[in-house]
This record gives C-alpha cells, sequence and structure tokens, in this order.
C-alpha cells in the first residue's frame, strides 16, 4: 500500500521558458495546457498576489487533463500583511474567490509566511482553527464574504471533499515541538522547503500528507538539481508515501507521527529562473517511479 504522489512545478506563466520548455511559438493561453501534459500538479501562484476571479479558475480547470491537481497558495494579504491578525474576512474572501471552480482539481493549499513572521502559538493556533477541513465547511466560511467581493464570487462547492492546508514557515522560532504538536492537531502539513540553506528545513510530518518545496539547493530559486539530489528527494518520498520517516529525517520534535500505512505527497520545484523546475520536476518523477514499490 502507497500513497499516491504528485509532482510538478510553482507557477507556469515565466518568460524564460518560452521557447526552452515551451515550443516556440506556443501561444500564451496555451501554457497552461502544455505544463499540464507534462506534469501531474502544478501551484497557482497568481492567488498569492491578488484573489483571482472564478472564471479564471474555471479557465483552468477546463485546460487540464482528467486526474490533474492544483495546490492553491493562500493570498500573502492574509499571511504577509495581516500576519494573521483579523483574518476572517478576508479568509473568506480567499475561499470565494473562485478556487471551488477547480472541483475535483482542487489539491491542497499553501500558506506561505515571510521570514518575519514568528511562532505565536495562541495567534497560530487561531489561524489553523479557522482553516475548513472539508469543501463544505469551506462553503460556510465562503457565505461570510466581505462586500467588496460581490459580483466576483463562486459558491457552489459540489460534492463534499477534504480539504488540505500545509504551512511553509521561514523564522527559526517555529523549530519548537510545540508548533510540530499543534499542525499535528490541526491534520495541517509543514512544508518540508528546500531553501539553499536560507531558512529552516524541517522534515517532521505533521498531516496525512507531506508537502514539499524545492526552492533550489545551492542557490535559491536558481540552482538545478543533480542526479545524487534527484535521487535522495526520490528516497524521502519512496519512505512518505509508504508511511515511513525517511532515514536521516531532520526533526524538529521526538515524538512521531500518527501511525500510517501511507501518505500522498506532493513536491513542487519552485528553482524557476534558469529553466531548471520542470526538467528537474521529471527527472524527479522518474526516479520515483524506478523504485521497487516495496522498498
Amino acid at each position: 500500500m502507497s500513497g499516491s504522489v504528485y509532482i510538478g512545478i510553482s507557477g507556469w506563466r515565466y518568460v524564460p521558458w518560452r521557447g526552452v520548455f515551451y515550443p516556440k511559438g506556443l501561444a500564451q493561453h496555451r501554457e497552461l495546457e502544455y505544463a499540464a501534459g507534462q506534469l501531474p500538479t502544478i501551484e497557482i501562484n497568481g492567488s498569492f498576489y491578488s484573489l483571482q476571479r472564478p472564471e479564471s479558475y474555471a479557465a483552468w480547470h477546463a485546460a487540464t487533463p482528467p486526474g490533474f491537481v492544483f495546490a492553491v497558495k493562500g493570498n500573502r494579504f492574509i499571511t504577509h500583511m495581516l500576519k494573521l491578525k483579523d483574518i476572517e474576512g478576508p479568509l473568506a474572501n480567499v475561499l470565494a474567490s473562485g478556487m471551488f471552480a477547480l472541483r475535483e482539481k482542487l489539491g491542497p493549499v499553501l500558506w506561505q509566511f515571510p521570514p518575519v513572521v514568528k511562532f505565536e502559538p495562541q495567534r497560530f493556533e487561531h489561524f489553523l482553527s479557522l482553516l475548513p477541513q472539508d469543501t463544505d465547511a469551506a462553503r460556510e466560511l465562503a457565505l461570510q464574504y466581505q462586500p467588496r467581493m460581490e459580483g466576483r464570487v463562486a459558491l457552489d462547492a459540489g460534492p463534499r471533499r477534504p480539504m488540505r492546508h500545509a504551512v511553509e514557515i521561514r523564522h527559526d522560532s517555529f523549530i519548537d515541538p510545540a508548533f510540530i504538536a499543534m499542525l499535528r492537531r490541526y491534520n495541517v502539513a509543514l512544508v518540508v522547503a528546500d531553501t539553499a540553506g536560507r531558512w529552516p528545513l524541517c522534515e517532521d510530518v505533521t498531516a496525512d500528507f507531506v508537502y514539499i518545496r524545492l526552492h533550489g539547493d545551492k542557490e535559491l530559486y536558481a540552482s538545478g538539481y543533480e542526479d545524487a539530489a534527484i535521487a535522495a528527494w526520490a528516497a524521502r518520498i519512496h519512505a512518505w508515501r509508504h508511511g515511513r520517516q525517511p532515514q536521516g529525517a531532520r526533526l524538529v520534535s521526538p515524538q512521531p507521527p500518527p501511525a500510517r500505512k501511507a501518505r500522498d505527497v506532493y513536491c513542487y520545484f519552485d528553482n524557476d529562473i534558469k529553466v531548471h523546475a520542470p526538467y528537474d520536476a521529471r527527472r524527479l518523477i522518474a526516479a520515483v517511479d524506478a523504485m521497487a514499490p516495496g522498498d
């Protein structure tokens, strides 16, 4: 028994990719369709910078094949500007803004925090308590959207499905067993983030899935992953998908996660500056696929 593995890229609209990863002359509006034909999952980046519209989410759903999965980046207004203060209305806005239009292709929601945000237990736990664990709960919260959203919301969440959330932290104060325990109480994944040593890399499993972001192991957002690094990440993913802990895992908490026979794994390459991301993703997919199921 093993979990599903989704390996892809963070974003898809990058000028340097045109004529390199994307065929020369490919129309910009077909880039998602092309990328989704090469990879099984993509992080939506635009939702981090501004609230997207329902028609955009619907178009992204239509442009991708059956079985494709999107991760959606939560809006930075919540994480970077408000820093988790007075977020009920803005969180409702995010949920109402159109992500339900992804329907069965909606995967985890990623909440990325800036380096200036420290671990404040009370504030952070309040945030985690608000995150909906399924689409029914998400719709109930979305109904509380703020008036400025009127006319640009999508509230049909469809059949009830689980919702998953992951948090990416960038301050050393989060290297705290109490933070790991808190995430486990709410079944929220701690992002395993490889950032060329700039920010913490923690591999504690805190949810029923694992979320990995590979920003570059030598140069942030730029360096490609050599064969040895690809093999090492493939071995980690293989262990996680079988419910095991990778050998030599970099852990914050001495307490193990709840036992599971399998976990789904989502992995996104964000080393996009020099067009490494899509190629590294395909190499990692091949390396994971090549591993014997029972190893």
